[in-house]
């Protein structure tokens, strides 16, 4: 049984605000994504999708003057993958979250991009490495991948849809290991 759902995490006010800043349509696809790649590579689904969902938690907003989004800013000075792994480790554990498993989702969303560490080779987990296949799976030149727009009904939905996965890839799973 899965203690917080992606529709809990989508209602929630801070997943709104900041998630829906780094552009929401982008954060449904990246889960969609990590669940898929999940099953495939044998990681589990719920901590996948969640991680992929709020991978980019931390963003900030980099505007020029002119309110224009500037990318090459944003690619020399983003630090989002920090500030989102303790903003989703905090939103979790406040939901109710096993703390281990809020551990595991924080450190995929530390780990998704390396953007902004020093030059070298990290050994990711299993599931670090489905987190940013996901989020590498829906990049788009530019980062315009941020800007797709989706009505809040809609992602509703595709959340749903998407639980609804998780809970029966786990109950089939649970059904496996009981026969």
């Amino acid at each position: 049984m899965r203690q917080v759902t992606l529709e809990q995490l989508y209602k929630h006010p801070i997943v709104q605000k900041y998630v829906k800043r780094s552009g929401m349509d982008h954060a449904i696809t990246v889960a969609e994504h990590a669940f898929n790649i999940a099953v495939k590579k044998g990681v589990n689904p719920d901590l996948a999708a969640k991680a992929g969902f709020l991978h980019d938690i931390g963003h900030y907003e980099w505007y020029r003057e002119n309110g224009e989004w500037d990318y090459q800013m944003y690619k020399r000075n983003d630090i989002h993958a920090i500030k989102g792994a303790a903003r989703a480790h905090k939103l979790l554990v406040r939901l109710g979250e096993d703390l281990v498993n809020a551990k595991e989702i924080a450190l995929a969303v530390l780990l998704h991009t390396d953007s902004y560490l020093p030059e070298g080779h990290l050994q990711l987990t299993p599931l670090q490495k489905v987190v940013a296949a996901a989020d590498e799976a829906d990049e788009e030149p530019g980062g315009t991948h941020h800007y797709r727009k989706i009505d809040y009904h809609a992602g509703l939905e595709r959340i749903r849809k998407l639980d609804e996965k998780i809970d029966r890839y786990l109950l089939t799973a649970n059904l496996e290991q009981i026969s």
